[in-house]
């Protein structure tokens, strides 16, 4: 049964132009400096009987809902997340997944039975440890990158690309190399995700944050990007 540690039943946020429910699956290896979701980095914890909660609510919530996403944490780290999903379509949802690519052969089975993918990218693909403090965590994230663009031509799948920013951890410099991957990737629209101070680990990162200054949007925006600050 999916290890569920969180559940918002209605959210206009979450995934773009739809109504959906959010599921908070438990568990992420990443520890991310600027993770607001630290209560779901473990496994253990949860929400008792969670997966029976979301089932009973989706269920009155037919014809009220466009979709479910399941969100984390890092959801594709749960076993169960092919027949939660099987579940919530059968129920008449449509499916979408927030996704950081930290399993590249889980999300490849994942991928066909999703409408729209939130892809989380770090940075750039060799920067990625100053973020997630593992090594070499950026060489599963660009597995999973070219899965899900794969995805996007094979089965018209809904992606939208976010980068949660801080300058601490991103450079001008940096991110702006990084639109210029994004573009040659064939991307044209990038979500920059401001930093959330509230229950994060790291105060010195609240102390220090500042959103991109008008001149670094500007450079991305030159990349060839349309850009969302959110």
């Amino acid at each position: 049964m999916l290890k569920v540690g969180g559940f918002t039943p209605l959210s206009t946020s979450d995934w773009p132009g739809n109504l959906a429910a959010v599921v908070f699956v438990q568990g992420c290896p990443w520890r991310c400096h600027y993770c607001h979701n630290v209560d779901l980095q473990g496994r253990e914890g949860g929400m008792p009987a969670g997966w029976q909660h979301v089932i009973g609510t989706l269920a009155r919530r037919k014809g009220l809902l466009d979709g479910v996403v399941f969100s984390g944490g890092e959801p594709t780290l749960d076993p169960e997340l092919v027949d939660a999903i099987d579940t919530v379509r059968s129920m008449g949802f449509k499916a979408g997944l927030h996704t950081a690519g930290i399993y590249p052969d889980k999300l490849e089975k994942v991928l066909p039975l999703l409408d729209w993918v939130g892809f989380d990218i770090k940075a750039n693909f060799a920067d990625y440890e100053a973020v997630t403090d593992m090594p070499r965590s950026g060489l599963p994230a660009w597995r999973s990158l070219q899965s899900v663009l794969q995805a996007v031509k094979r089965q018209n799948l809904g992606l939208e690309i976010r980068t949660t920013y801080h300058p601490d951890l991103h450079s001008d410099d940096q991110l702006v190399a990084l639109a210029d991957s994004l573009v040659h990737l064939g991307i044209q629209h990038w979500v920059i995700q401001q930093f959330r101070p509230a229950h994060t680990q790291h105060a010195d990162l609240t102390a220090t944050w500042a959103p991109p200054s008008a001149q670094l949007m500007q450079r991305l925006r030159d990349a060839g990007l349309t850009l969302e600050l959110r």
